[in-house]
C-alpha cells in the first residue's frame, strides 16, 4: 500500500509512474487526496475538541475549588456536550480512516522510472537471452505426450482425485520433481538463504498484508470453515513472517528460501497454451525472499536475478529475461523481471519465474520496519522471486532433451535424480 506521506510530498512523481500502469491515475490520486484531507480535518476537529475539554477540566477544578459550585455545574454541563461531540468525531475519524485505508488499497504500486511504458506483455522489454535454441527432429513431441508415453505424470489421474489442473507424478516424473526441488533448495543455502518450511494456509491477514487481499481474492482457494487461504506462493508465509516487526539494521539483509506447493484456481484459463504443465491449478515452486534497506534493494534484486540465470544454466535450458511493462506488472510490484525459457516441442517461451521488488509497499501493510543509523524505525524493502517454478521447467526439460534413447537429464541434476536417462518403463 501507497503511503499517504509519499502521496502528499510527491504528487506529480506519484501520477507520472502510476500512469505507466494504464490506470487513470489522476482519479485514483485526486480520490486519496480528498480522503486523506477529510480523515486529517476530522483529526485536527478532535483534537481541537479534546484540548477544549482538557480546558474546561481545569476550569472546573480551579471553580470547585473557588467554591463556585453553581459556576462549576454548569460547566460541567457543557462538558457533557463536549464529551458527545467527542465521541462523534471518534466515529466519524473511524469513519475516514476506513475510507482512506480502503481506498489506498485499491491503488497499485508506482513503477520505477526504469519501468516501460507498455500495456501488454508483448510491451515487455527483452533484457537478455542466453543459450542455443534446439531444434527437435521429425516426430518430436510436446511434454503431455512424452509423459504419458514414459509414465512421468496424469493430469487424468488428478481429475479423479480431485479436477482439472491436479496432476499426479509417478515413477521417474516423481523422482525428478524432487530432484528439481533439493538441487533448488541446496542452490538457494550455497548462495546464503536460510531454509524455512512454512503452513500451506495464512489467514487473511497474512494474505492483505503481501498484497494478495483484496487484488487477487478470486484468485486463491478459500477454506471458509476457519477463513483460511491455500497460498499461492511461498512468498506469502515467509514474509509475513516479519510482519509487525522491527528490526536491527545488523539483522539486515534477511534471506530466507522456502519450498511448497502453490495453490491457484487459475479462473477463465483455458486453450492450447494451458494443455499439459503450462497452467495448473497447483505446482511446486522454491522461492526466495529478501527484507533490505531502501539504498540496497536494487542491487539486490540484480543478485536475485544472477541466482536464477544460474539455476537456468545449470539445466542447460535456453532462457530469456524480460523486464515488464506497466502495464503487466503485479499489483504489488515497483518493478518485475520475468525469466522464460524455451518449450521446443511446443516452441514458445514458457515463464518460470518473476523476480521482483516491492519496495515499501508490502512492508507498509505489514508493518514490517528496520531501525536506522538515527535510531528510528523506517519501512523495509521486500523482494521475492520464483528459484524456480517446477512445472514449466519439468515441461521444457521434457521437450527440449528427448532423443531415440530416452529423455537426457542435465549432468547438474543427475547426482539428484540418480538416473542421466530417462527411458521407457
Amino acid at each position: 500500500m501507497l503511503e499517504t506521506a509519499y502521496l502528499r510530498s510527491h504528487p506529480e512523481e506519484a501520477r507520472k509512474r502510476l500512469g505507466k500502469r494504464n490506470v487513470d491515475a489522476d482519479a485514483l490520486l485526486a480520490e486519496a487526496d480528498r480522503l486523506d484531507e477529510q480523515r486529517r480535518s476530522t483529526q485536527n476537529a478532535l483534537d481541537a475538541k479534546q484540548a477544549e475539554m482538557n480546558a474546561q477540566a481545569r476550569t472546573i477544578g480551579e471553580l470547585m475549588k473557588a467554591g463556585k459550585k453553581a459556576e462549576a455545574e454548569a460547566a460541567k454541563a457543557h462538558s457533557g456536550e463536549l464529551k458527545e461531540a467527542i465521541a462523534g468525531l471518534k466515529d466519524a475519524l473511524d469513519a475516514a480512516e476506513k475510507a482512506l485505508h480502503d481506498h489506498l488499497c485499491t491503488i497499485p504500486n508506482v513503477p520505477q522510472d526504469r519501468v516501460p511504458e507498455g500495456k501488454i506483455p508483448d510491451d515487455n522489454a527483452v533484457v537478455m537471452q542466453h543459450g542455443a535454441i534446439p531444434e527437435l527432429g521429425t516426430g518430436a513431441k510436446p511434454h503431455w505426450e512424452l509423459a504419458e508415453e514414459y509414465g512421468l505424470f496424469s493430469l487424468e489421474m488428478g481429475v479423479k482425485l480431485t479436477g482439472a489442473g491436479f496432476p499426479v507424478y509417478t515413477g521417474q516424473g516423481a523422482k525428478l520433481e524432487r530432484a528439481l526441488i533439493s538441487f533448488f533448495l541446496d542452490r538457494a543455502a550455497e548462495a546464503g538463504y536460510i531454509e524455512v518450511i512454512p503452513p500451506l494456509l495464512v489467514n487473511a491477514d497474512s494474505a492483505y498484508a503481501t498484497g494478495q487481499l483484496p487484488d487477487k481474492e478470486s484468485q486463491m482457494y478459500h477454506a471458509t470453515a476457519d477463513d483460511l487461504y491455500l497460498i499461492p506462493t511461498a512468498e506469502v508465509p515467509i514474509t509475513n513472517l516479519f510482519r509487525g516487526d522491527i528490526l536491527g539494521a545488523d539483522q539486515l539483509p534477511v534471506k530466507r528460501v522456502g519450498y511448497t506447493p502453490c495453490f491457484r484456481r487459475e479462473a477463465g484459463s483455458y486453450g492450447k497454451d494451458v494443455r499439459g504443465l503450462n497452467r495448473v491449478h497447483q505446482f511446486d515452486k522454491v522461492e526466495i525472499v529478501r527484507i533490505e534497506k531502501p539504498e540496497h534493494s536494487n542491487a539486490a534484486l540484480e543478485e536475485m536475478v544472477v541466482h536464477v540465470r544460474g539455476l537456468l544454466e545449470a539445466l542447460e535450458l535456453p532462457y530469456r529475461q524480460l523486464l515488464l511493462c506497466g502495464g503487466d506488472m503485479g499489483f504489488t510490484s515497483a518493478i518485475t523481471y520475468d525469466m522464460e525459457v524455451w518449450s521446443a516441442a511446443q516452441k514458445r517461451w514458457l515463464e518460470v519465474s518473476s523476480i521482483s521488488n516491492f519496495e515499501t509497499f508490502q512492508s507498509n501493510r505489514l508493518k514490517l520496519r528496520y531501525r536506522g543509523e538515527d535510531k528510528k524505525p523506517h519501512l523495509a524493502h521486500t523482494l521475492n522471486g520464483s528459484a524456480l517454478a517446477l512445472a514449466r521447467i519439468v515441461a521444457a526439460l521434457l521437450e527440449n532433451n528427448q532423443t531415440p534413447e530416452g529423455i537426457r537429464i542435465p549432468k547438474a541434476l543427475q547426482p539428484y535424480t540418480g538416473f542421466p536417462l530417462i527411458v521407457k518403463k
